[in-house]
């Protein structure tokens, strides 16, 4: 059985669509042609900062501190494998609550070799639990795609290891799903989870209205590989995705609408590729036609 459906959204589906729109996460990337974007944020976003190898984690707490001032809630990416030492991740954790931050989200990342101590997710996980860390919320990653060097089984192993370890520290969570363009491959994916025993809400990952270049050339270093080079050996299906004005996120979004809720499915994570404005306005025309 299987709860993927081709068709038409009925009126509760586009319901469902319509509030996880409302209430979706931009994801930024801590580079220089952000600051001229941020004005096109909705009014006290939710923003998910990445955490990029060619920065430090110190850059991605310090745009954090920058969409806190301006009245956004900055959610930071922490990165294991960018992490140098135990005395680092202890002053990063300790810093959050200055800046008002209550929700971080934790990444192996996609450093080749790890900076410091830890190799991936798990371990920086076991060691922010044990601190007096203040966070009521955690994210974290899962891969529909699958990985670029870990196995199916060991993603599989990893995500409902860090479900358990969540749940026994007593924290909220919910882990985000990287980019997949295959809303069959995504549905197949959390159907065949959840009858394993996932429970935590999904937050599902979509590109923004981007276009072509910025997708193929950032894509590739935030850990959504293997959707690329899918797409880079498909020309037919790369013509199908992208229009002259940029990818349309609808094409994934609307064939899911049916499986949104039995799947537990309750956020939308968008990577703008920092092109917020042109996602603001597909997010905001998307809305106005599910309301007429």
């Amino acid at each position: 059985m299987t709860f993927f459906r081709k068709r038409s959204a009925k009126p509760v589906h586009q319901a469902t669509r319509a509030n996880l729109l409302r209430s979706a996460r931009f994801e930024v990337i801590p580079l220089k042609n952000l600051e001229a974007q941020l004005q096109y944020l909705p009014e006290g976003a939710s923003v998910s900062v990445t955490a990029s190898p060619a920065k430090t984690l110190e850059d991605t707490w310090t745009l954090s501190q920058t969409l806190a001032d301006q009245g956004f809630t900055p959610v930071p990416h922490l990165a294991a494998r960018m992490v140098t030492s135990e005395k680092q991740l202890r002053q990063l954790v300790s810093q959050l609550a200055d800046i008002g931050v209550s929700e971080v989200f934790i990444v192996g990342g996609d450093a080749p070799d790890p900076f410091g101590p830890f190799f991936d997710s798990i371990q920086v996980l076991d060691s922010i639990l044990e601190l007096d860390h203040g966070l009521s919320h955690i994210g974290v990653t899962a891969y529909p795609d699958g990985h670029g060097f870990i196995s199916e089984g060991a993603l599989s192993v990893a995500l409902h290891a860090k479900q358990e370890m969540l749940a026994s520290a007593g924290v909220s969570s919910h882990a985000s799903t990287q980019m997949c363009f295959d809303p069959g491959a995504i549905s197949a994916w959390l159907q065949r989870e959840r009858e394993m025993g996932l429970t935590i809400p999904i937050h599902l990952g979509i590109p923004g209205a981007v276009d072509r270049a910025k997708l193929l050339s950032i894509g590739a270093r935030l850990g959504v590989g293997a959707s690329l080079r899918f797409l880079r050996k498909n020309r037919s299906t790369v013509t199908r995705l992208f229009s002259p004005g940029g990818y349309d996120p609808n094409k994934l979004l609307a064939p899911l609408s049916s499986v949104l809720e039995p799947l537990g499915i309750s956020g939308l994570h968008i990577f703008t590729f920092n092109q917020i404005e042109k996602t603001e306005a597909w997010r905001r025309s998307t809305l106005d036609i599910g309301n007429k």
